[in-house]
């Protein structure tokens, strides 16, 4: 017989197993009592968002550390001396996050044991590179903060990297698919460098020197030529490059044409399709660890709730049977920290079992619930007694009510489209079209109220594509009422000054905007515009781990770049400017003073800028000379990593998205998309082409657990 202690512990194992299987975590960790509390404080909402918000804030800490970014532009020509913080501020505020992640590392480093902790690579570079950073914050406090190098800068995005799990598989898939995207990009280095001998022989220096523009502006030496050819692998020079000789000659396009034609359309989209077909099948195996994960730890939950009811059931210990009190179960679904409308509906199918157990098949398939999606049920409508109400309801809660409104408020649109036409022209005191609105604005307040009598007012406030329609109602109403109480009906000799802060035309024209926006209320009602908007807010919501490597990898190139080129390009005096010429689109000549090194924002921009790869050779031409030729190694491998490795996986991960978005909506109507609730996780993209794990390998992980003991 087991103790009341055991059967406690037993509940809180199966809780925490629960709970891990629901985030896809590991279960591989102590299973005391006083460590499963630690545990589950250590994931709790309070301490994540707590290290959330501390890697945070030690990111942000670069825009205000030297060289500061805050002031009102990055325009040497005119930007005055920035904020600097007091000393020791950006200092103290960084010892506190690194004290907050060393006590991150310490309690997981205990939680999952020594002999768990030699197996995780991140965990050891996790704890190097805490220390590494109190080191270089230690000999940055001897030099009085005066240290320009901070190696702990380029630490810093580690942090990110390692506090997410998916982040860290994606990385690890990027890492396994370099050899095939290597293979590519060699192709493409091949392809660059023959057109480069090529052209060098096409247009070497010749003996009029009218004939040698092309030389002299693109072909002049190998380092000129590679880039030019480079740059028109990205369009970005296209057809600059080609015009001094093909003035000369129209056969030269041809040369042209074949390698831009054959480099940009063939090779960069073949690099696009590798790295779709390459990281799939990659993320699909860490996918696949993390189901494995997950029904791991329903099965440890399972057994240790078995154990828990052989002291209670003297027929389960004689049979050797494994099952699970019923009774049981809705104590641990009770206790595990999960989202409601799953703990119901795996309560509800817990309930309706009779006999008082659950064997292991009934048991695993009550959690098949976490993978369905979530059905939003409406309240029911209002029941009125009065005949005409029950005639309105019957009207305003059909489908074509909202049909003839998304029609009256494409009117409204035209209409505000119209005059906008016929009134370009024409000043604000000549306009007379101030009161148009009100007439639809009117038609929506009557909607509204009729759509509120028909639903109630829990049914309408249920559809989110309502809420969305009558905030902006509201708003369109007080603004409408705001404008006539203070501007007054038109009348002779009328003249409508500024009053109060904003002048009517401002007024208005915040009315047209906000009757433009109402107009994105045609989205749910439109099949494929709904799937689109709802692909494009998983991507937001669900692939944050994606966008985290860009921060990272933004992060270390713009760190980098102000250790290279800070301070590299000095703006001349405006006094100077008038004396000085300056090169037809060049930096100088096109005004691109704020793009620079100088801090931590404006590398930011100037990056963002180059990953566009719009004129981002005048970027690179304009710091080879104002350092070395060698900045251009800086800049390519800036365009590789984000314009070549991140966007080709971006619109590899997009494509999987929608293409698993629009085969799960198949089986949906229009009026079905408001109802279900998509939330497409990685996980889910991949579910129909994983595998599931046979009883034999989870049992035998289950048995190398390190700290649980299973009989």
């Amino acid at each position: 017989m087991h103790t009341a202690g055991d059967e406690d512990l037993y509940l809180q194992q199966a809780v925490v197993f629960i709970e891990d299987a629901i985030q896809y975590r590991s279960i591989n960790h102590r299973v005391d009592t006083n460590s499963l509390r630690l545990y589950r404080w250590y994931y709790s909402r309070l301490w994540q968002w707590g290290l959330d918000l501390t890697i945070a804030v030690l990111l942000m800490l670069a825009f205000i550390e030297r060289p500061s970014s805050f002031s009102y532009t990055s325009d040497p020509r005119f930007r005055p001396p920035p904020w600097e913080p007091p000393y020791g501020l950006t200092e103290g505020i960084e010892i506190v996050c690194l004290v907050i992640f060393a006590i991150d590392f310490a309690t997981k480093s205990y939680l999952i044991g020594w002999e768990e902790f030699q197996k995780r690579k991140w965990l050891m570079v996790y704890t190097l590179a805490v220390s590494a950073s109190v080191i270089d914050w230690a000999l940055m406090l001897c030099m009085y903060c005066d240290q320009n190098l901070r190696v702990r800068r380029l630490i810093r995005p580690f942090f990110l990297l390692q506090n997410s799990t998916l982040m860290k598989k994606t990385l690890k898939c990027i890492k396994r698919t370099l050899p095939e995207i290597a293979s590519v990009i060699l192709l493409l280095a091949l392809h660059l460098c023959l057109f480069t001998m090529i052209g060098m022989l096409l247009f070497a220096k010749g003996e009029k020197p009218k004939q040698n523009g092309e030389w002299e502006a693109y072909f002049r030496d190998l380092p000129t030529s590679l880039s030019s050819l480079l740059v028109l692998l990205t369009t970005a020079n296209n057809p600059d490059v080609m015009i001094p000789a093909y003035s000369l000659n129209r056969g030269y396009s041809i040369f042209f044409i074949l390698f831009s034609g054959f480099g940009s359309y063939f090779l960069m989209n073949l690099l696009t399709a590798i790295v779709y077909n390459q990281f799939r099948g990659y993320l699909l195996m860490s996918v696949q660890a993390s189901i494995l994960r997950r029904r791991l730890g329903v099965r440890a939950a399972f057994e240790v709730m078995s154990c828990q009811g052989r002291g209670q059931d003297a027929t389960h210990s004689e049979e050797n049977v494994e099952r699970v009190r019923v009774d049981a179960s809705l104590q641990v679904m009770a206790r595990v920290q999960m989202k409601s409308y799953y703990r119901q509906a795996i309560i509800k199918r817990v309930q309706q079992l009779s006999d008082g157990f659950i064997q292991w098949e009934a048991f695993r398939r009550l959690f098949d619930e976490l993978d369905k999606d979530r059905i939003k049920q409406h309240p029911p409508k209002p029941e009125y007694n009065s005949s005409l109400l029950q005639r309105l309801q019957l009207v305003f809660s059909h489908y074509y009510v909202t049909v003839v409104g998304n029609a009256v408020a494409l009117t409204n649109v035209m209409c505000i489209c119209t005059i906008l036409v016929l009134d370009s022209e024409k000043s604000i005191a000549e306009r007379d079209d101030y009161y148009i609105n009100c007439f639809f604005i009117l038609y929506y307040l009557m909607e509204m109220s009729l759509k509120i009598l028909a639903f109630g007012w829990r049914g309408y406030l249920s559809y989110r594509n309502n809420i969305f329609d009558g905030l902006l109602t509201v708003c369109l109403l007080v603004l409408q009422i705001t404008i006539f109480a203070t501007y007054r009906l038109p009348f002779p000799k009328w003249n409508p000054a500024l009053r109060g802060l904003m002048s009517l035309w401002e007024m208005v024209r915040l009315v047209n905007i906000l009757i433009l926006v109402r107009f994105l209320r045609i989205i749910p009602n439109i099949k494929l515009m709904a799937l689109i908007a709802s692909t494009l807010v998983d991507l937001v919501k669900n692939l944050r781990a994606f966008a985290g490597i860009l921060v990272v990898v933004f992060y270390v190139f713009a760190v980098l770049g102000i250790w290279l080129f800070q301070g590299a390009i000095t703006a001349p005096r405006q006094m100077s400017m008038k004396n000085i010429t300056v090169e037809c689109g060049s930096y100088e000549q096109l005004g691109y003073w704020p793009n620079n090194f100088d801090d931590f924002a404006s590398s930011l921009v100037l990056l963002y800028n180059v990953m566009l790869v719009n004129n981002w050779q005048v970027f690179m031409d304009a710091y080879t000379r104002y350092t070395t030729e060698w900045s251009k190694v800086y800049f390519v491998s800036w365009w590789l990593t984000s314009s070549v490795m991140w966007v080709n996986l971006f619109v590899a991960l997009i494509l999987e998205n929608f293409i698993h978005k629009w085969d799960r909506s198949v089986m949906y109507s229009v009026a079905d998309v408001e109802r279900t609730g998509y939330e497409t996780t990685v996980q889910l993209m991949f579910r129909e082409q994983i595998q599931e794990p046979t009883e034999e390998e989870l049992v035998t992980q289950l048995h190398q657990h390190p700290h649980l003991h299973l009989s």
